[in-house]
This record gives C-alpha cells, sequence and structure tokens, in this order.
C-alpha cells in the first residue's frame, strides 16, 4: 500500500517526506509533480490521495487546510530599465507589456528572457525556474497566492490525518485543525522534533543501564586526575 501525494511546482515536500518515512516507514509515500492546470485532476480521478495545491481551485467536496501565502515577484529582462530596483509597485508596471502566459511556467520566463515583456509569478516558481538572463523583484502590493493542502472527504482516514499533522508540524496523532491552531512549524523544525522524539524513545528503552557508572568512580564522581597538570597544581598550591 502506498499514500499517493501530487504537488504543484514551487512546492517542495522532500522535509516532510524525511518526516514520513522516519514515522511510517510501513506505508511508502510517492510524490509527483503535477502541472498546476491539472493540480487536482488525479485526486478527483481517485489516483492520488491528497495534494498541495496553489489556489484558486475547486474545493467542494474536498478537506482543505491552508498552509502558507507566496510573494509574488515580477520576473524582468536583465536588461529592463527596472531591473536594479529592489522592490516594485503596481503602478511601476503599468504601461509595461506582458509577456504570454504560458501552462508551463519555464516558457513564461524564456518569454520574458526574448524580450516579449514581463510576467507577475510566486516567489517560489520564478525562483525554482531562475535564470541568468532575468531578474525576480518582489511587488509589495500585487496579492499573495495560497499554498494549501487537499484531500477528498471519504478518503478522510488515520493514514491522511497523521501526514496532514506531519505538514502542520503537530504530533503525529493530531488531526485536521481549525482557524485556532498555531501556524504550521516549518519541516526542518519538523525533521528536528521527529529526531528527538526518536531520540527520547532510544533513552527511555535503556533506562536502568549502566547506573551507578557515570564518570568513571564509584557514587557517579569523576575520577580524581592525574598526571603532569595534577603535579603542577599541586606545587601552585604549595607555594
Amino acid at each position: 500500500m502506498t499514500l499517493r501525494l501530487r504537488y504543484v511546482a514551487g512546492v517542495s515536500p522532500s522535509k516532510w517526506l524525511r518526516v514520513w518515512n522516519d514515522l511510517r516507514p510501513d506505508l511508502p509515500l510517492e510524490a509527483i509533480v503535477v502541472e498546476e492546470s491539472a493540480q487536482l485532476d488525479a485526486v478527483v480521478a481517485g489516483e492520488a490521495d491528497i495534494a498541495f495545491v496553489r489556489l484558486p481551485v475547486e474545493t467542494e467536496g474536498m478537506h482543505a487546510v491552508a498552509l502558507w501565502e507566496e510573494l509574488a515577484v515580477v520576473v524582468l529582462p536583465k536588461e529592463h530599465p527596472l531591473a536594479d530596483a529592489e522592490s516594485l509597485t503596481l503602478a511601476d508596471l503599468e504601461g509595461e507589456t506582458l509577456a504570454p502566459v504560458q501552462p508551463d511556467p519555464a516558457m513564461t520566463i524564456e518569454l520574458v528572457a526574448a524580450g516579449t515583456g514581463h510576467a507577475i509569478l510566486p516567489h517560489s516558481v520564478a525562483r525554482l525556474h531562475r535564470r541568468k538572463d532575468v531578474v525576480a523583484i518582489p511587488v509589495t502590493d500585487a496579492p499573495p497566492t495560497q499554498i494549501s493542502l487537499l484531500w477528498p472527504r471519504e478518503r478522510d482516514d488515520a493514514d491522511i490525518q497523521q501526514f496532514v499533522a506531519v505538514v502542520r508540524g503537530r504530533g503525529a496523532k493530531s488531526s485536521r485543525g481549525s482557524a485556532d491552531d498555531p501556524p504550521p512549524i516549518k519541516p526542518a523544525k519538523a525533521a528536528k522534533l521527529a529526531a528527538a522524539e526518536r531520540r527520547a524513545a532510544a533513552a527511555k528503552s535503556g533506562e536502568g543501564k549502566g547506573k551507578g557508572k557515570k564518570g568513571g568512580a564509584k557514587g557517579g564522581r569523576p575520577a580524581p586526575r592525574t598526571g603532569a597538570g595534577a603535579k603542577q597544581r599541586s606545587r601552585r598550591r604549595g607555594r
């Protein structure tokens, strides 16, 4: 049996996959990147169990957990007059030509590099397809995009809930949260928490072993120091 995950470009699930593999080696996770235009097709068709999506998508009949927002950037040719700006606004881009939007963001950015115009994209997507002949500049007043985790209501079982808990950085037995939940913990911290839980479990299984031996002397006290260092300290005290 396999848990089948789909995700859009710009989402990097590798850290969550490592945590999942540590927690559930009995249930492998299959992760496949999909085109944004088809980001829910496999889930709707029953060919996938859960998906990271970039809103807006049709969420009827789905459980949805909002995860994070993505900053919008404008991608410009490197020789563009605005290419040296630290940030821009939508007003700064008025009158500028938009590059033809393609289903594949890499192709859209290629058209930008060719001088056909500019493109506004999520920062994660622009970073994924970065090139030396274009720049990506934050657009401070452009609406951000939202990444969410979606799965069918009829597919809401313990395995799905455990994966959702991993992504949200909560305990592995936690279920889907509410608006009062704290913000998700970053994947790197989730991995550290999982490693700490394994170390704690290993330490607990070894309780009682080696008691009274710590430090190498009776009663747990460190053994007295000997050698040249000890003799030198003794001579100093005798001065």
